[in-house]
């Protein structure tokens, strides 16, 4: 039987509302802070209190099927099977049924209502290790249900233990996965679900969270919970037997009007395929993110650079394969009236302004890709005075693919100071028969980020006068004072400079206005209950990409190396920073603030001191 993705989506909730749970529907995609990632990543995400044992209002028993954006391997999208935006079909138990009724459940849900040979289907559970107890309870009810004891397999934490990354202070847990073969012709007598041929698809799992991660190690939670979390768009490609995620109907209508407009075959050219791929996902992760009920827009920081560069990708890839700029929006407009118009109406609501928004980024990068061109031409033209030179100097000269060849610090000044792509200044220079030293531009690259590695000032010194015990104490006072601000004034506060010696703090951020006597007493107020809470300052190391989508505070992400330095103060703050800083809050004694006031337009100055 095939499955549309409105029938899917129906199927699963009316079949766990018929085991008693509550539709809880979706909510936002953007992150509220509270579980330091900016994008919601997970169905259960948005759960969290709840697994920690805060009573939920629909009961106990919930199910949804939630949008979730993950950018971290976005140079995957374009192969079959990555998305930035994707649905999770879930349910939960918050501390009502566990393991015995959920293999269950999902053995009914495959079994009966998808009809897959029980015979067939393959499970995994956790083998166990010093932290916590091998799960023979979970493999003695899938033995009970009928499952073939040669089809249950026991794995490593690495593959059958569900936490969040880099997360305290959150359920965790083993976790049952359920596997099913594409077909019956095993590639070899030991392929089985560990194979890479594959045969073998995973086509959901079910968390038992047992256990609160701790700093080190774990402890057992009071109320255990069940955390179920089925891919939607990969159980959708799964029964209709599909291989290519892509040819499911929510992308279906997409792809066929890319080739209508480029009179291209989706699947007949490799690089052109990753184009349609590209386009299809990037949209449609554009248009849930603007339209959002907290709704963001393309800018440089934050969540908006991610959208940003998302957009920005599909803008260029639309441009590979000869798709104009306007077609973007006739592409949104495919995902806003007739693929999520049911599941989301409020981007139905907001379609103007989710069209508005995509055609004001495709205009700026189409500038930019303009100004980028015309330095690209004069790069050429330069080439090609200096070839026509060889040729009158000595008139049997033949040019080299050297003297055709643009130079790795051209490539990367169109890059660095044009904001131009260097595929497509490969691409550009093929077609005209030159090459790019791609060498010389990734020296030129990693000499840019050594330099912005080893700044020892202003910006990525927070603009320390030097690095001694007090302009540490004050640096990291930063830090409290940049979150507690936002706390106060609002999001839209930044830091926009800061300048700090032995004696003192100065702080400049974004405010549209002078600061009341109130809000500066609550900002002080706030930064001393941090300070008197004595929290740890931690640092960790990370891609700059993970950094922003864990929600890290940053300026100028573009001038950072490609691994940067997150240091942490509890739930206060998250900052790409190089330090230095202090190992507690405790260490920083009262913090208060002697002045507030202008510093230019938009931008208040806060002078502060620690006693």
């Amino acid at each position: 039987m095939k499955y549309t993705a409105k029938e899917l989506r129906e199927i699963w909730l009316n079949f766990y509302k018929e085991k008693g749970h509550v539709d809880i529907g979706h909510v936002s995609l953007i992150g509220d802070g509270t579980t330091g990632v900016m994008f919601n990543v997970a169905g259960m995400q948005p759960l969290m209190p709840y697994l920690l044992g805060e009573k939920h209002p629909n009961g106990t028993r919930l199910c949804n099927v939630q949008g979730c954006v993950r950018t971290v391997d976005i140079e995957s999208v374009g192969d079959e099977s990555h998305f930035t935006f994707f649905e999770m079909m879930g349910n939960w138990s918050l501390g009502d049924y566990f393991k015995k009724e959920k293999t269950a459940w999902t053995f009914e849900l495959l079994t009966k209502v998808f009809g897959l040979d029980k015979d067939k289907i393959c499970t995994t559970v956790f083998e166990g290790n010093e932290d916590a107890e091998r799960d023979e309870e979970t493999a003695n009810y899938l033995l009970d249900l009928g499952i073939k004891k040669e089809n249950i397999y026991y794995l490593s934490k690495d593959e059958n233990w569900w936490e969040l990354a880099g997360t305290t202070g959150t359920p965790c847990g083993p976790d049952n996965e359920w596997y099913y073969p594409l077909h019956d012709t095993p590639c070899s007598d030991s392929c089985d679900i560990n194979c890479k041929c594959g045969r073998y698809v995973e086509i959901g799992n079910d968390v038992y969270m047992q256990y609160e991660k701790l700093e080190n190690g774990y402890k057992p939670l009071l109320n255990k919970n069940v955390d179920t979390g089925f891919g939607f768009e990969r159980m959708l490609m799964f029964l209709n037997g599909l291989t290519d995620g892509y040819m499911i109907d929510i992308f279906k209508p997409v792809i066929e009007y890319i080739e209508s407009m480029t009179n291209l075959k989706y699947g007949e050219d490799t690089d052109a395929t990753k184009s349609f791929r590209i386009i299809a996902d990037h949209l449609r992760t554009a248009v849930m993110l603007i339209g959002d009920e907290n709704g963001i827009v393309p800018s440089n920081v934050g969540a908006g650079y991610i959208l940003r560069r998302i957009m920005r990708r599909a803008i260029r890839h639309a441009r590979k394969i000869g798709l104009e700029g306007s077609c973007l929006g006739d592409v949104a407009k495919i995902y806003i009236e007739k693929i999520y118009n049911d599941a989301y109406p409020n981007l139905v609501e907001k379609e103007d302004y989710i069209l508005n928004q995509i055609a004001l980024e495709v205009e700026k990068f189409t500038k930019t890709i303009e100004l980028g061109t015309k330095e690209f031409e004069k790069l050429i033209n330069g080439i090609n005075r200096k070839l026509e030179f060889l040729k009158v100097k000595d008139g049997g000269y033949e040019p080299t693919d050297e003297d055709r060849t643009i130079s790795g610090k051209s490539a990367f000044r169109l890059y660095d100071t044009f904001g131009f792509p260097i595929e497509m200044t490969v691409e550009m220079a093929s077609e005209l028969g030159y090459k790019v030293d791609e060498d010389g531009f990734k020296k030129a690259f990693e000499e840019h980020q050594e330099l912005a590695r080893n700044s020892s000032s202003g910006v990525f010194k927070s603009g320390l006068a030097g690095n001694g015990e007090m302009e540490t104490k004050y640096h990291t006072a930063t830090h409290l004072l940049n979150a507690a601000l936002k706390l106060v004034v609002g999001e839209s506060s930044c830091q926009k400079g800061s300048n700090i010696t032995a004696e003192r703090l100065r702080f400049d951020f974004a405010c549209d206005h002078k600061l009341s006597s109130e809000e500066l007493a609550k900002v002080q107020d706030i930064v001393n209950n941090w300070i008197n809470e004595k929290i740890d300052v931690t640092c960790e190391e990370m891609p700059k990409e993970k950094a922003v989508e864990v929600g890290a505070e940053h300026q100028f992400l573009d001038r950072y190396p490609d691994i940067v330095t997150v240091y942490t103060i509890g739930n206060a703050s998250k900052e790409i920073c190089t330090g230095p800083h202090v190992k507690n809050t405790s260490e920083l004694g009262k913090f208060i603030i002697k002045k507030e006031e202008a510093s230019s337009s938009g931008v208040r100055r806060i002078k502060a001191i620690l006693e």
